[in-house]
């Protein structure tokens, strides 16, 4: 065991050595559009809100967008080339103080069956039923696991401890996608299963973590808004189609107590990232998601691949785009309505670069950097209390202060885009209720960890 934690800090450390190098997102950027493995779609971060969990804080990290429940027989496997981040600023500079790393390992198991005398390999990733126990798992041709390597400033980084096994050990099991109900005929205990304890040093207390296919939970009228939003953006809010709504994506879900990620002041901030080895084998960052849809309507095109290759410390690159946004313009033009009149943006600045003043700005010193932030001395709410808006309708515990499953964030950021934040002289129609047309709220979403929907199956029960 100790031989197999030395090599595992070896290849974390390989991980860091290029992860500072320079160089929510569905298909985002152009060169994310041919690694879809590592293309982050959402990232959330709040107090839990599940009975009993309301110390410890959730982060949501998805990947892999727009899954057919049916896109098999290979299914939707993590990269083993790739390693995944989520990152942790608890003292306001744009650097992470702590950092978990998620490098997967799958296992071929090569099935064969008897054909005229011979043992051949099958082509499937499965040959039987399985799901109900581990015993059963002998039937599956592919095995799935991981590892989490966690990292505090610039110390030693540290293989976290799966608490969950009989000898706790590093090896984390990421459940198989939702193939079908014959199957796996109860995936959702089946998935369960899989969510495991972890302990990681310098933390006093357990956290828990699971990976695996999730139903997609962000809701948008994805085509019609990318069609020059061929949509009503003050219509009714629930008038659209949801067009993710058959759609499945691969999370990275983590909870830890508050005490094991704030220092001082309460408020954190966080984001997700994506490695890729380079030509010389070294990890360079490929996808990078805090805030949702910054790189989809917030960068501009020539600079949405090196948004992704970049770290938050270095925003002020990017600045631009948030002091002069685009978007408004463009919502001027095909619809009449009115975009703020007041440059530079100082209400976006604020939205999406420090933190808004008394919610979840941190203090005393905020470096401007895009990530998602929040409050952890604001108590959570239950699903039934929450509002869909957020902080807009007076749910401090919502989005922008981070994120839950339930926050309606394109309904948000398109009134915060027009001016919501500002006074009527500077965004004349900056209270209209600009909509996308699809509405969400968190009674659609589990109360409890993982709190992402069982995935769709890619077949039903016969």
């Amino acid at each position: 065991m100790r031989t197999k934690r030395k090599w595992l800090c070896a290849a974390a450390v390989a991980v860091l050595a290029g992860s500072a190098a320079q160089a929510s997102s569905h298909r985002e950027a152009p060169l994310l559009t041919g690694s879809p493995k590592v293309d982050a779609t959402d990232f959330y971060m709040f107090r839990s809100y599940e009975s009993n969990r309301q110390g410890f804080v959730t982060f949501l990290a998805n990947y892999q967008p727009l899954q057919d429940p049916y896109g098999g027989p290979n299914y939707f496997l993590m990269d083993p080339r790739a390693v995944y981040a989520i990152h942790v600023d608890s003292d306001g500079d744009a650097l992470p103080n702590h950092s978990f790393y998620f490098r997967f390992y799958n296992k071929f198991k090569n099935l064969t069956v008897p054909v005229d005398g011979r043992d051949v390999a099958v082509p499937l990733s499965n040959i039987g039923s399985f799901g109900d126990s581990g015993a059963q798992d002998a039937v599956l041709n592919v095995d799935q696991s991981y590892v989490v390597v966690s990292r505090m400033d610039q110390g030693e980084p540290r293989v976290a401890t799966n608490m969950s096994l009989r000898t706790p050990g590093p090896m984390f099991l990421k459940p198989f996608d939702n193939i079908g109900a014959k199957s796996i005929p109860n995936y959702g205990s089946y998935a369960d299963r899989h969510v495991s304890r972890i302990a990681i040093d310098g933390c006093a207390f357990e956290g828990r973590v699971f990976v695996g296919q999730r139903r997609e939970g962000f809701a948008v009228n994805l085509g019609e808004v990318f069609d020059l939003v061929n949509t009503n953006p003050v219509g009714e809010r629930d008038a659209e189609t949801n067009v993710l709504a058959d759609k499945n994506v691969t999370s990275i879900a983590l909870e830890f107590p508050i005490s094991c990620l704030t220092r001082g002041d309460p408020v954190i901030g966080a984001w997700t990232n994506a490695y890729l080895p380079d030509a010389s084998g070294r990890q360079r960052p490929v996808s990078r998601l805090g805030m949702p849809l910054v790189n989809e309507l917030v960068i501009g095109l020539p600079d949405k691949d090196k948004f992704n290759a970049s770290q938050p410390y270095f925003d002020s690159q990017f600045v631009d785009y948030v002091t002069r946004p685009t978007l408004p313009i463009l919502l001027q033009v095909l619809f009449g309505v009115e975009a703020p009149s007041v440059y530079p943006r100082s209400d976006l600045v604020a939205a999406f670069l420090t933190g808004l003043e008394g919610l979840n700005k941190p203090t005393p010193y905020v470096r401007p950097a895009e990530m998602l932030r929040l409050n952890t001395s604001i108590n959570p709410k239950p699903a039934g209390s929450q509002q869909d808006l957020g902080a807009l309708a007076g749910d401090t515990a919502g989005f922008p202060n981070g994120r839950r499953p339930g926050d309606d964030v394109v309904d948000i950021e398109l009134r915060v885009a027009m001016g919501a934040l500002l006074n009527a002289a500077q965004a004349p129609d900056g209270q209209l209720p600009y909509t996308d047309g699809v509405r969400l709220d968190a009674t659609q979403f589990r109360s409890s960890f993982p709190y992402l929907n069982t995935p769709l199956q890619g077949s039903p029960a016969n």
